[in-house]
This record gives structure tokens, C-alpha cells and sequence, in this order.
């Protein structure tokens, strides 16, 4: 059992580069490198790996790898640690009065609570609820250069197994490569598209061209505080609406479903504070009938790991972009985590189930900073 007086003892910042196996490409621009923060969090009882999704540059979201460390080292650790008794359960409300940040504190919160799980002999999965031991898996898919790139791309991912296939649209790149898709793979492939806030209202007749197309959902079409733009954008589209940048909490959660605004909810630890808000979320989604599923920021196996556990969750009913580690890297810094039957297995093992491998580790790491406590 878990002591009383857990005290931080300090939180190495890792700041790793890992390149990808080809350039992935969305709305927000082409990136063929995975820049990551990652933290290890060091306590009375133990250490624990955190992961921080945020991306080199503020594009998908405000924060980025830079600010995350300086908000980290400046602000989080140090507030951490005048806290006293250091607990998972109290990080959110120990950070609540700094604004924002909400992937950095995610980092926090995740190494805090794998450091006390590991203390306790629990799996993260067993921690959040999950009931599967092993989840299904899609593949997000960015945007190509053309149309037989595409095809050749989405034929690959269906022969490893792969159950549902994301595309990522933008003006200029949506019905066309979505017909093809649909014609060359039929209408037994589960198929979405994720716009990533790259259209407005005034799009609305031609992203109602996409309902010919048997879709699970379109993802996130309008910027992020337009919630009620996509409740009336909901209104002239038969394609369900899923939101994944305007969902930053349970609360925003529950408006937006209120309001309409969405049907499915795609849920991301790192954007929301942490996987115990994520867990709240999957919570308001199921007490209003909204399935989830889980979203993806081409996590290592660490950050992989977490999102495999909490997509065992009983809400998490549609496919996630829980793929396997090679969709993205061609050596990850964990043992890997490999595609069987389209699926992932949850982690059991104590904490998130996985840690580094230390060779591997040190050859993508490009600086570390011990902050202590």
C-alpha cells in the first residue's frame, strides 16, 4: 500500500527528437519529426514516465515542446513540490491556478501516476476502469501528394490489419480523395475523415457532399471555439460530428453535447489536463449515450501505452488512432508495440506497463535538466 508524505524528490526534463518513417502531413503543415518532452518523475517511493504531446511549433494547438519545459521548470515542479504529500489525484488542483498548459501538466500528472502505481502494483489500466484486454486499432492517414499515393497508403494499412482508416482533409483535398478511398476499399471499411478546425459554417454544402460516403464521423471541421458552428453545422450535415481541439474538459464536454454540437467525441489526454480528466469525460460521454474513441498525438510507446489503457475504458467504442509503434517510428524507445488481428493488448504490468530502453533512450535524447525538488 501507498504511504502517506509522498514527497517529489525532482523531474528530469528529456527533450528527445525521433524521426519518422515518412513525412506526416495534416492541415497544420508536414512534420517529419517527432519532438518530444518527456519527464521522469522521481519521488520518496518511486519514479514514473510522463510524456508531454505538445509539438515543436503552437499549430495544433497554443502550446508547444519550448513553452511546455519553461512552464514546467518555472511554475509546475516548483508548485508540485510545496504541495506536500505529492498524489495523482491532486495534481490538477495543485496547478489550477496557473492557466492553460494543458499538455504539460498531463506530462505531470502522468509521471506522478505512474510513479504511485508502481508503488501500489497497479496498472494504469486497472486504475482508470479499463474492462477489454486488448483494443481495436485505427490509423490516421495525412494528407498525400496525390490521389495514387493515397490508395497505395490505405492498401498497406488494411493489409496489416488495420479495422478503420482516418483521412485528413483540407479544402482542396476532401471529396475527391474520399471517393477514391471509398470506391477502391468498398463500404465494409470503417472509414472517417479529420479536418482539424480547416473549414468554416460557409463550407457546410460541400462538407455535406462527404454523407454520400457512408462515414463513421467528421472530425473537428470547424476552428476549435466554434462549438456552436458545429451545432449548426450539425443541422445540414447527416455525417456525425466529432469533436477532438474543442473538447478541453468534461465541462466542455457536457456543453458541447448539450448544445448539439457534436455526436462522438474523440478524447485526448495531453489536450485535457491529464488521463484522470479524460477518464471524466469518457464518464459524461457514457451517461449521455456519446461514444468515445482515442485520439492520438504520435506518442512514443510511452504515451502509447497510456492511450492503449484508457481506450479499455467501456465507452471507448469506436476505434482509436492506437496504432501500432512502426506506423510512426522504425525503432520506438520502448519495447513495441505490434498490430495482432488489428489490435493492441492492454498493458498489465504495474504503472503505465512499459519504460524506456536505455540504449534506445540515449539515442534520440538531445538534452536533459534535472529539476529538483
Amino acid at each position: 500500500m501507498r504511504t502517506n508524505g509522498t514527497k517529489l524528490e525532482g523531474v528530469e526534463l528529456r527533450r528527445i527528437e525521433m524521426p519518422l518513417v515518412f513525412p506526416f502531413r495534416t492541415s497544420f503543415g508536414t512534420q517529419t519529426t517527432k519532438s518530444a518532452l518527456l519527464l521522469r518523475v522521481v519521488t520518496s517511493e518511486g519514479e514514473g514516465w510522463g510524456e508531454c504531446v505538445s509539438s515543436a511549433h503552437p499549430l495544433y494547438s497554443s502550446e508547444y515542446v519550448d513553452a511546455s519545459a519553461d512552464v514546467l521548470r518555472r511554475f509546475f515542479v516548483p508548485a508540485l513540490a510545496a504541495g506536500g504529500d505529492v498524489r495523482a489525484s491532486a495534481v490538477a488542483t495543485t496547478l489550477a491556478p496557473f492557466h492553460g498548459h494543458r499538455m504539460a501538466k498531463a506530462a505531470l500528472e502522468m509521471g506522478v501516476l505512474d510513479a504511485e502505481l508502481h508503488a501500489r502494483g497497479v496498472s494504469l489500466g486497472d486504475e482508470l476502469g479499463a474492462v477489454r484486454e486488448r483494443v481495436a486499432c485505427g490509423v490516421s492517414v495525412g494528407i498525400m501528394d496525390s490521389i495514387d499515393v493515397l490508395i497505395d497508403q490505405v492498401e498497406q494499412y488494411v493489409a496489416q490489419g488495420y479495422v478503420r482508416i482516418k483521412l485528413k482533409i483540407e479544402p482542396g483535398w476532401d471529396v475527391a480523395p474520399v471517393r477514391a478511398v471509398r470506391e477502391r476499399f468498398g463500404d465494409d471499411l470503417l472509414l472517417q475523415v479529420d479536418a482539424n478546425a480547416a473549414y468554416t459554417l460557409a463550407d457546410a454544402r460541400l462538407l455535406a457532399r462527404l454523407d454520400d460516403f457512408d462515414l463513421l464521423l467528421l472530425e473537428q471541421p470547424l476552428p476549435e471555439d466554434d462549438v456552436l458552428g458545429h451545432a449548426d453545422l450539425a443541422k445540414l450535415v447527416r455525417t456525425p460530428i466529432c469533436l477532438d481541439e474543442s473538447i478541453v474538459s468534461a465541462r466542455a464536454a457536457a456543453d458541447a453535447i448539450r448544445l448539439g454540437a457534436c455526436r462522438i467525441v474523440n478524447i485526448k489526454a495531453g489536450r485535457v489536463g491529464g488521463y484522470l480528466e479524460a477518464r471524466r469525460i469518457h464518464d459524461v460521454c457514457a451517461a449521455h449515450g456519446v461514444p468515445v474513441w482515442c485520439g492520438g498525438m504520435i506518442e512514443t510507446g510511452l504515451g502509447r501505452a497510456a492511450n492503449v489503457a484508457l481506450a479499455g475504458l467501456p465507452g471507448f467504442s469506436l476505434p482509436g488512432d492506437t496504432s501500432g509503434s512502426d506506423r510512426f517510428f522504425a525503432t520506438d524507445i520502448t519495447e513495441p508495440f505490434v498490430l495482432d488481428d488489428g489490435h493492441l493488448p492492454v498493458p498489465t504490468g504495474p504503472g503505465l506497463g512499459v519504460t524506456p530502453i536505455a540504449d534506445r533512450l540515449a539515442e534520440v535524447t538531445a538534452s536533459t535538466e534535472w529539476l529538483a525538488a
